[in-house]
């Protein structure tokens, strides 16, 4: 059993996902019915998913300057500090 911390250097990120009432054609644009801000970005998948696993877990990270940067820090159970 592994008794250590995981430590993943990567990107977080802010996903944006639409629903439409159907796939696109190509070159086609829809008009989006839905719309879901969720987090993302490998590292931070991978400290997700490690941590599930059950392992303790450090995300080295770096958030932006954009308006969402206050958003990983109050959208849920995980910390985020800059």
């Amino acid at each position: 059993m592994f008794d250590g911390v995981v430590v993943i250097l990567g990107i977080f990120a802010a996903d944006l996902a639409f629903r439409a009432a159907r796939l696109s054609q190509i070159g086609e644009t829809l008009l989006g019915e839905d719309f879901h801000l969720g987090p993302g970005g490998k590292g931070s998948n991978q400290a997700v998913s490690a941590a599930r696993s059950g392992a303790q877990v450090r995300l080295i990270t770096r958030i932006g300057a954009i308006p969402l940067e206050t958003w990983p820090a109050t959208s849920g159970p995980a910390r985020a500090s800059t």
